[in-house]
C-alpha cells in the first residue's frame, strides 16, 4: 500500500487520484477504439465518456451516503469532507447513475443505445481493474482479516485515518480481487464482441458477469461502510447483483421471444456532421 506517490512538503499527489484518471483514461480509449469499429464517431464517444465520468462520479458518492444514511444524517457536514471525497463510492451507484444518463442521451443524440453499451462494457471493465488498484493504494474497501499467505498488512496512518483500514492486521487483499476479475471480464468482453450476435449482448454479458463475481467478492470485503440490507444478511451490492442478474436473465428472454434483430451492416446512426450535440454546446 501506498497512499501517496508524490510528497513534497506541502504537495502531495495522492495514488489512488492517478490511478483512477488511468482507468478514465484507458476506458475513454477503449470504448473510442470500440466505437470505430462499429461505427460510432470517435467525437460523439469522446462526448458521452466525458458527461458519463462525471455522473458516474456523482452516482457513486451519492449511493455511498444512502447506504450509510444512519451515520451521514447526524453528520452532515462529512459528505462534503476530504476523507467522504477521498473515498471510492459504490460502483453500483455509479452504475445505476451512467445507466439512466445514457438512456437519456441516446434519446437526445438519437442513436442506438445497445451499440453505445456494448463499446461501453469492456470500457467500464478495464477501468474498473486500473481503479481498483488505486483503492488498493488507498486502502479503501479492504478485505477482512485472514491467515491465508497472500494476506495483506496496511501500515498507514494517513490510509487509517482517510478508510478506516485497520493496521498490522493480515486482511484479504480483496481490491486485488476484484482487479483481477473485472480485467477478466475486460479480455472474455474483448474476444467475444467481433462474434455478438446482437447489439447489447456484450453490455449484458458485462452486467451479469461482473454481478456473480461481486456477489462472491463481497464475502470476502470487511469494510462496514458499504452497507447492508436484511439484517446484515446481503450487503448493498450483493442485493443490487442479484436484482442486476434477474434483469439481464429477463432482458435475454424478452430479447429471444421477441426475435430481436441480429447485427445490422449498417454505421451506427451519427448526427448530421458526426458530432454530438450536447458535446458541441459543451465546448
Amino acid at each position: 500500500m501506498h497512499p501517496i506517490l508524490v510528497n513534497f512538503g506541502w504537495f502531495h499527489l495522492p495514488t489512488y487520484g492517478v490511478l483512477l484518471v488511468t482507468a478514465i483514461l484507458g476506458g475513454i480509449y477503449t470504448a473510442m477504439r470500440l466505437g470505430r469499429r462499429i461505427g460510432l464517431d470517435s467525437s460523439l464517444v469522446l462526448d458521452y465518456c466525458t458527461w458519463i465520468v462525471l455522473v458516474a462520479l456523482v452516482g457513486a458518492k451519492v449511493l455511498m451516503v444512502l447506504t450509510e444514511w444512519s451515520y451521514y444524517r447526524d453528520h452532515l457536514g462529512e459528505i462534503f469532507s476530504f476523507s467522504t471525497f477521498m473515498a471510492g463510492g459504490v460502483f453500483y451507484g455509479a452504475f445505476l447513475a451512467a445507466t439512466f444518463f445514457t438512456v437519456w442521451y441516446v434519446h437526445v443524440q438519437k442513436i442506438s443505445f445497445w451499440k453505445l453499451a456494448d463499446v461501453m462494457g469492456p470500457a467500464v471493465a478495464l477501468g474498473q481493474s486500473v481503479g481498483r488498484l488505486g483503492c488498493f493504494s488507498a486502502g479503501c474497501d479492504y478485505g477482512k482479516p485472514t491467515t491465508v499467505r497472500w494476506g495483506v498488512t496496511f501500515t498507514s496512518k494517513f490510509a487509517h485515518e482517510v478508510t478506516g483500514v485497520p493496521l498490522g492486521v493480515r486482511l484479504h487483499p480483496a481490491q486485488i480481487y476484484e482487479s483481477l476479475a473485472t480485467f477478466v471480464i475486460f479480455g472474455l468482453l474483448l474476444w467475444w464482441f467481433p462474434k455478438r450476435k446482437r447489439d447489447g449482448d456484450v453490455f449484458l454479458a458485462y452486467v451479469g458477469l461482473y454481478a456473480v463475481a461481486r456477489f462472491f467478492l463481497e464475502f470476502l470485503r470487511g469494510d462496514e461502510d458499504r452497507g447492508f440490507v436484511f439484517n446484515h444478511l446481503l450487503s448493498t451490492s450483493q442485493f443490487i447483483a442479484i436484482l442486476a442478474v434477474a434483469g439481464v436473465a429477463a432482458v435475454f428472454i424478452w430479447r429471444r421471444v421477441h426475435g430481436q434483430e441480429k447485427l445490422s451492416e449498417k454505421p451506427a446512426d451519427q448526427n448530421e456532421h458526426g458530432r454530438s450535440r450536447v458535446g458541441a454546446a459543451a465546448h
